[in-house]
């Protein structure tokens, strides 16, 4: 956003008329989808400041960056972290099977997927966005290359009730994965035990900018993340030991 911003004020300052439209900009009552860029805009195309072509650029420029804006918008907690992040890598790992009480007998929403022989899955999601800031999240959505810090807080972690974690991370343009055994999540120096009183065995986990290279090595393509599952199942084999 501040890059579209930006370009649009670069534009804005060779119209004669640039002061009256930012005086106009300041009292501009804003409702979807009329708001100051679609003024903005409208003014420089037709002045002729912004050609169509040039229009069409900057448009396909914006949405490269912003592949994933949308997914800052979901406000609703659990629309985010369950009906989306559980939909989107569904998409990605067909073979993953949502369970049921007559698939496992022993199952009550400990988990989130079955995966062969098994495999509990438990699915964590959030979104880079920037501290301090009271702003809708869409607005505060960082990119991947921003060196803003960031904050992806993992919670209600419980390292005994599935076998393999993923962790989804969005950024405005890319989307990352990691796949970890759950006895990793549960031995990490930066897993915090007893997230709320009185809940034994649940914890909570910030990834962020200063540690999020301690996590690289269990980084998956969102084309290999079928195999990592299974690496990272026989990992937890092993450490279970």
């Amino acid at each position: 956003m501040e890059r579209l911003n930006a370009e649009l004020q670069q534009l804005l300052d060779r119209l004669p008329n640039v002061a009256a439209i930012r005086e106009r900009l300041e009292t501009l009552a804003s409702v979807y989808p009329f708001n100051d860029y679609e003024f903005i805009i409208a003014h420089l195309l037709a002045a002729d400041a912004l050609l169509i072509d040039d229009y069409q650029l900057l448009r396909d420029e914006y949405i490269a960056r912003n592949l994933y804006l949308y997914v800052f918008e979901i406000s609703a907690p659990r629309g985010f972290g369950e009906t989306w992040a559980q939909g989107h890598l569904k998409e990605l790992v067909p073979e993953l099977v949502k369970p049921t009480a007559k698939i496992d007998p022993r199952y009550a929403g400990q988990y989130d997927f079955l995966l062969e022989a098994g495999i509990r899955i438990e699915v964590k999601a959030s979104r880079a966005v920037a501290f301090q800031t009271d702003e809708p999240l869409y607005l505060k959505a960082l990119s991947s290359d921003s060196t803003k810090q960031f904050d992806m807080n993992f919670q209600q972690i419980k390292p005994a009730c599935c076998d393999v974690f993923i962790w989804i991370g969005v950024w405005r343009d890319v989307i990352r994965y990691w796949v970890l055994a759950s006895r990793e999540v549960e031995g990490s120096k930066y897993f915090s035990s007893g997230q709320h009183r009185g809940n034994v065995g649940e914890g909570q986990l910030h990834l962020n900018r200063d540690n999020a290279v301690d996590f690289a090595r269990f980084e998956a393509r969102s084309n290999t993340l079928l195999s990592a599952i299974r690496e990272a199942y026989i990992r937890q084999q092993n450490l279970t030991k």
